[in-house]
């Protein structure tokens, strides 16, 4: 996927864990679907399937990216038996309040994209039952068709976001994730970053960026120069009514 270059900035959206919340526990669900896949096709213990998810993603950002560069593990079947088994379904509903927000930005000061280190099934199949899926211009997701498999925080997969985007430059490039490298990666980079840090959760000792925020309305008063001025459009309605009494 390019894009050509275009004078909006870009907001890149996370997805998972950032565009619902962490009480979903979906991550929970796939960590298990993992330490599974680990454990029946490396024929490993329980214990050991864990140990070994934990080190590739400690090392590599992503289990797939261990499991394809030391066991010829295919990604896409990975992908089947992980993350497009999660029963998503039965989790994730429309949100009302998050379409709200993202139709409050106005599309023609910044384009909204979605970033994520899922594979583009998974990315799809999320925002489509929130219900935000017209929302966004466009996704860069993980490509598990690709090896080595690259995912954030590597550069690699910034600067692909920045070109399939059509960012003009890094400090046009604003940014929102739940993940401490992610946001302290991309605030290196240049990006305008805001961490996403729920309110279950402990605050970080030391800012991964610039901002930090408890919950994604936060984004109307970090970024107001982004969103439409609604107090526009009520005096405008308010102007119609009153012509009609």
């Amino acid at each position: 996927m390019e894009a050509t270059t275009s004078n909006r900035p870009v907001f890149f959206f996370d997805i998972d864990n950032c565009l619902y919340p962490k009480s979903n526990n979906i991550n929970e669900l796939m960590v298990g679907l993992i330490n599974g896949y680990f454990a029946k096709h490396l024929e490993l213990s329980a214990e050991d399937a864990k140990m070994l998810h934990q080190t590739y993603l400690k090392d590599y950002g992503l289990a797939i990216s261990g499991l394809a560069l030391h066991h010829k593990i295919d990604p896409l079947e990975f992908n089947r038996e992980v993350d497009d088994a999660l029963p998503l379904d039965n989790i994730i509903k429309p949100n009302a309040q998050l379409r709200r927000l993202l139709a409050d930005i106005d599309k023609t000061k910044v384009k909204l994209w979605l970033f994520t280190n899922a594979y583009i099934t998974h990315g799809q199949r999320v925002v489509r039952l929130l219900g935000i899926e017209d929302m966004f211009e466009g996704i860069t997701y993980c490509d598990y068709g690709r090896i080595p498999v690259r995912c954030k925080p590597h550069t690699e997969m910034f600067e692909r976001a920045e070109m399939e985007a059509g960012a003009s430059s890094a400090d046009g490039c604003f940014f929102v994730d739940d993940s401490y490298l992610n946001c302290h990666h991309a605030q290196r980079r240049g990006w305008t970053t805001a961490h996403l840090v729920e309110s279950t959760e402990p605050e970080p000792e030391i800012q991964a960026a610039e901002y930090q925020i408890r919950d994604l309305e936060e984004l109307r008063g970090m970024f107001p120069q982004f969103f439409k001025d609604l107090r526009v459009g009520s005096a405008i309605s308010e102007s119609a009514r009153l012509s009609q009494l």
